[in-house]
């Protein structure tokens, strides 16, 4: 598929068919999304894959305005990964062993070390923005696969984290519904070029 394609073609599906994608293409999608970029590489992204009706239905009647919550085959999670600490750890540990060079390494860790002092709120603030751009990779990588998907924000986070048993340094950000379309796109529209460059 033409990217531009895949770009116009995909859209935020409404109701979804009683079908279950197949085990294999689910995993494809997943590893679409870890290819996903990242400020310094750190990844500071979680997804929890929700399959089961119960634990869906339980979900639906914590967001009941978002049906794709219960009708979808799988529900993506994703979630940012708080523990800044933990994350640079890993983070300076794989470098080693990928054997970036110490000057690279330094430099990352550096700023890294850095953002650690930020305040709590902007560095939350970037996260979120890093899970986006994996949710991103969720929506195209759907759509290229032949699924269709749907991105939800209307949520209860810390119920969603009771329910679905997430670690406290794990906090679910937005939804991704997957599965096959039950509904029509809608004509889409989008401003004009011109409204959005400065």
């Amino acid at each position: 598929m033409d990217f531009k394609d895949l770009l116009t073609d995909r859209y935020a599906a409404k109701a979804f068919q009683d079908r279950t994608i197949p085990e294999e293409t689910i995993q494809e999608l997943l590893e679409m999304i870890r290819l996903a970029p990242s400020g310094l590489n750190i990844q500071p992204w979680r997804i929890k894959v929700v399959a089961d009706r119960a634990t869906k239905a339980e979900l639906l009647a914590l967001a009941p305005d978002e049906p794709q919550i219960g009708g979808c085959s799988h529900l993506l999670v994703f979630c940012a990964h708080t523990d800044w600490e933990a994350q640079t750890q890993k983070l300076g540990r794989t470098m080693k062993e990928k054997t970036v060079p110490d000057k690279i390494w330094g430099i990352v860790m550096g700023i890294a070390a850095e953002m650690a002092t930020e305040p709590e709120d902007e560095l939350y603030a970037w996260i979120v923005g890093n899970v986006y751009m994996a949710a991103t990779y969720g929506l195209l990588g759907a759509e290229a696969l032949g699924l269709d998907a749907c991105p939800m924000t209307h949520f209860p986070p810390a119920e969603f984290s009771r329910v679905l048993g997430l670690p406290d340094a794990v906090k679910p950000v937005l939804l991704v519904a997957v599965g096959y379309a039950a509904d029509e796109p809608k004509p889409k529209w989008r401003y004009p070029l011109s409204d959005i460059l400065l």
